[in-house]
C-alpha cells in the first residue's frame, strides 16, 4: 500500500496543481476505477504494475485538463442510482438530490403517472423508479446522445423513454390532466454566467443542456406551462434553477394562476435550488 500511497499522492498534488478542489477524492476514484475495485478497498491492493501505472497517469492527466471525474470513471451516482454517462450527456449534480428526496416523500396514487422533462441521462426518471416500482415513469429529452444512455440507465426498470422538444407547442397532449407528478432539471444557467463556470461545465457538459437563455428562463416557462397542462388537480410539480433565479421562478409559476402552495427550497449546500407547486382545479 505504500507504493500506491505514494502514487495516489502525486496525482493528488498534480490535480490540486489543475485548480481541482476534489483533487484526493478524485485521485483515488480514479486509482479505483483504474483497478477495478471499490475505492474503500484499494488499502488491500498490492503495489501496483507497470499497466496499472500506465492506465492510472494517462486517467489523472486527463482529469489535470478537467475532463469530468465521471466521463473518465463512466458513472455517476445519483440517489439510490449509479448512471453510465460520459461524453454528450449532462453529468447529474448532488445538488438536484434536494429534489429528488422531495419528490419521493410525497404522497401519490397507488400507481403515480411521474414525467420527467429534461431527463439527460435519466437521473430522475430511474431514481425515482427505484423509490416507486408502480409507478408509470416517463422521461422526455431531444438529445439522441443523453436519450442513448437514459436506455441504458433505464435498463430493467420500467422507465419509459420519449424524444420530445418540451419547448414544442401542443406537446403530447395525450397527457393533458392525467400527470401525478412532474419534475424537471431544465437548462437553467444564464448565458451571462458562462465566464464564472468550472471548465468541466464550458468545456465538456452539452451547451443546449446548460444554459437556459439570457437569463436562464427560457426553457423554464415552456416546463411550468407543460406542468400546468399536464397535471391533474392536486398534481405536483417541481422544477430546478439557478441559485440566482429563485424569485423569478416562484413568479413564473404563480403567473399561470393555475398553481397553488408555491414554495422554492433550498439544495444540500443551502442555496436556493428548485421550486414545487399544486395544480389547483382551476381551468387552463
Amino acid at each position: 500500500m505504500t507504493a500506491l500511497r505514494r502514487v495516489i499522492d502525486s496525482a493528488a498534488a498534480q490535480l490540486a496543481d489543475a485548480g481541482i478542489d476534489s483533487a484526493r477524492w478524485d485521485a483515488e476514484s480514479l486509482a479505483a476505477h483504474v483497478a477495478g475495485v471499490d475505492r474503500g478497498r484499494l488499502i488491500l491492493l498490492d503495489s501496483p504494475d507497470d499497466d496499472f501505472l500506465g492506465r492510472y497517469r494517462d486517467a489523472v492527466a486527463a482529469r489535470s485538463r478537467r475532463v469530468p471525474l465521471q466521463y473518465l470513471t463512466g458513472t455517476a451516482a445519483f440517489g439510490p442510482a449509479l448512471l453510465h454517462v460520459g461524453p454528450g450527456v449532462f453529468v447529474p449534480r448532488p445538488e438536484t438530490e434536494a429534489m429528488l428526496a422531495w419528490a419521493a416523500a410525497q404522497q401519490l396514487p397507488a400507481r403515480p403517472v411521474i414525467v420527467d422533462l429534461c431527463t439527460g441521462s435519466g437521473a430522475l426518471a430511474v431514481a425515482l423508479a427505484h423509490h416507486r416500482p408502480a409507478a408509470r415513469i416517463v422521461g422526455i429529452d431531444d438529445s439522441d446522445a443523453a436519450l442513448e444512455y437514459a436506455r441504458r440507465n433505464a435498463d430493467g426498470t420500467a422507465v419509459e423513454l420519449v424524444r420530445a422538444d418540451v419547448t414544442s407547442p401542443g406537446l403530447l397532449p395525450e397527457f393533458d390532466r392525467g400527470v401525478d407528478l412532474v419534475v424537471a432539471n431544465p437548462p437553467y444557467v444564464p448565458a451571462r454566467a458562462e465566464e464564472t463556470l468550472d471548465p468541466e461545465v464550458t468545456q465538456h457538459d452539452p451547451r443546449h443542456a446548460v444554459f437556459g437563455g439570457l437569463d436562464g428562463m427560457a426553457v423554464i416557462a415552456h416546463v411550468v406551462r407543460l406542468a400546468g397542462r399536464w397535471l391533474r388537480p392536486g398534481g405536483l410539480f417541481a422544477v430546478e434553477h439557478d441559485d440566482t433565479t429563485s424569485h423569478e421562478t416562484v413568479e413564473m409559476i404563480r403567473r399561470t394562476t393555475v398553481f397553488e402552495g408555491i414554495q422554492p427550497h433550498q439544495d444540500l449546500a443551502g442555496r436556493p435550488r428548485f421550486v414545487t407547486a399544486r395544480r389547483n382545479g382551476a381551468g387552463d
